[in-house]
């Protein structure tokens, strides 16, 4: 006996599938929609077009934020190392900076500069992801001790080169966040806003961030009342007024003119600008 024709999926497994799940189309459902007059039928289709259009987008985006790593691809470079860091702002707590060298082409839906994703969540299931398809990452740390010694500009630098340091794959390129980093042997290339420009130091933005957070919460658990956990020691005006009710700790900045204040030290005037 010739075999059944399958039946056609219900329109909400359908949506279920393709729309909320985003499993491949299969060949053939777009078309099949299109000669389908019922409206449940023509909403999905129209839901499964928008969904196209954004991916298209997204694909746009991940390419232009290959630029920099695509360049450097066709001169030969293949080890190419994105380089940030993370808690130069804050008041309390070390600075934290990440080197991750993608595999050539690496593409990962969703990856961009850690200061855009607001979602603590996604930037945790994205360092998931960086850090099991990574050729190899790092991060590097400048201490609280180290930041009030040599000023917190050069301790970044200092994490940063730690960073690179650390990869146990050696790069033969760097880009970096801004700035370029002293002693490391490989070239490199300071790129402003870095960040949001080459997925490469994106990678590494959205390790950093999620690393130094990790750290704050554990401080958080030893010092409860500051609100560490929320505020990750930036100096929001909770930060602030925990400062000035409970006292600085040790893993405060007294370099940082609010601290200074609150344990009563002069303020120079170069410790009122901002750093970037």
């Amino acid at each position: 006996m010739p075999e059944k024709a399958r039946r056609p999926l219900p329109l909400s497994v359908l949506r279920e599938r393709y729309v909320v799940g985003s499993s491949p189309l299969p060949p053939g459902l777009l078309a099949a929609l299109e000669s389908d007059a019922r409206a449940g039928a023509q909403a999905l289709l129209s839901s499964l077009r928008a969904r196209a259009s954004k991916n298209r987008a997204e694909g746009q985006r991940l390419r232009n934020m290959l630029k920099f790593e695509s360049a450097l691809y066709t001169e030969g470079y293949k080890q190419i190392a994105g380089v940030d860091e993370a808690g130069m702002a804050p008041l309390a707590g070390p600075v934290c900076a990440a080197a991750v060298i993608l595999p050539v082409g690496y593409k990962l839906r969703g990856l961009d500069d850690s200061k855009k994703i607001v979602d603590e969540a996604r930037r945790e299931v994205l360092a998931t992801a960086i850090k099991a398809q990574a050729v190899c990452w790092s991060v590097g740390w400048a201490e609280v001790h180290e930041i009030d010694t040599i000023n917190i500009y050069h301790a970044g630098l200092l994490a940063m080169r730690r960073a690179v340091e650390g990869l146990t794959c050696a790069p033969d390129y760097c880009l970096v966040d801004a700035r370029r980093i002293p002693v490391i042997s490989a070239p490199q290339r300071g790129i402003v806003h870095g960040d949001a420009l080459s997925l490469s130091i994106a990678a590494a933005s959205i390790i950093a961030k999620t690393t130094r957070d990790a750290l704050m919460n554990e401080i958080d658990q030893q010092h409860p009342g500051y609100g560490f956990a929320s505020h990750k020691g930036y100096p929001t005006p909770e930060h602030q007024k925990a400062l000035e009710k409970l006292g600085a700790l040790p893993i405060h900045r007294r370099s940082f003119a609010p601290v200074r204040r609150a344990l009563g030290l002069e303020v120079r005037e170069e410790q009122l600008v901002k750093l970037r």
